[in-house]
């Protein structure tokens, strides 16, 4: 048993080279693992064998096509509100505000989950809730980092309703708005969805770089004065970053 744990451990230290480099010869492998060289060429064979290891015409190994499959699956397995949900319930400790967690769903954003504020007076959402991408900060963040085309084409044919008192309803203004979110990598809603109501947002990224969520705190709008603002818009941004970590995405 020691045994196999042992040749186990080796392979993966085969393995991790990978990690560093995309390619390397069976040279640099026995250089940078330090393995004996009977046993390298032996373990070398059996994670080729298995397509953990793939060898080309020029003799250079790489990381083999199960890899692929296995970080799809790694990929569609990972449950966003597992993950957010600690961080969300930290992130509302820390500033006493509500916050949320929505993602695109068609033409629309969803609420998909939320922590509530214990303020007395608050804003209430409900998961499931849906809204137009174009209002509300956590819609229109996600708004803001979809590809070009794709925005623009829902720009075109989305005819901007008033909800609120404060609810974009140019489409000029808006598209300056998007722009300007995805260059400071964060918005601010002021009464857009619900009269006297305030929301920072920040986009939530999966392994890919693409935007998947937007993660909000959201509030009454007495508790977003100019003084307070720059800390929920730094607590959200850094709340957001982690998650995407979490999901494999590599901040640059």
């Amino acid at each position: 048993m020691q045994a196999n744990n042992k040749t186990v451990i080796k392979s993966m230290q085969i393995l991790n080279l990978f990690i560093k480099h995309s390619k390397l010869t069976f040279t640099e492998m026995l250089t940078y693992s330090e393995i004996p060289k009977t046993s390298l060429h032996r373990m070398v064979g059996s994670l080729e064998e298995m397509g953990f290891l793939a060898k080309d015409k020029d003799g250079f190994y790489s990381l083999g096509l199960l890899f692929l499959q296995f970080g799809q699956l790694v990929a569609n397995r990972l449950d966003i509100r597992i993950i957010a949900k600690p961080i969300m319930e930290q992130l509302r400790d820390d500033v006493e505000e509500a916050v949320n967690l929505i993602i695109k769903d068609g033409n629309e954003a969803m609420y998909i989950e939320k922590v509530d504020t214990l303020q007395p007076v608050r804003l209430y959402t409900s998961v499931g809730r849906r809204s137009p991408l174009y209002a509300g900060a956590c819609s229109r963040i996600i708004l803001a980092y979809l590809p070009e085309e794709e925005r623009e084409a829902y720009l075109e044919h989305i005819e901007l309703e008033q909800i609120g008192i404060g609810t974009i309803t140019n489409k000029e203004k808006l598209r300056e708005i998007l722009a300007e979110s995805k260059r400071e990598g964060y918005t601010v809603s002021i009464s857009e969805l619900e009269n006297y109501t305030t929301a920072v947002s920040a986009p939530v990224f999966n392994h890919k770089g693409e935007v998947i969520a937007g993660l909000s705190i959201a509030g009454i709008e007495g508790r977003y004065g100019a003084e307070r603002l720059p800390i929920l818009i730094k607590k959200v941004t850094s709340g957001a970053h982690l998650i995407s970590k979490k999901l494999g995405y590599n901040i640059p």
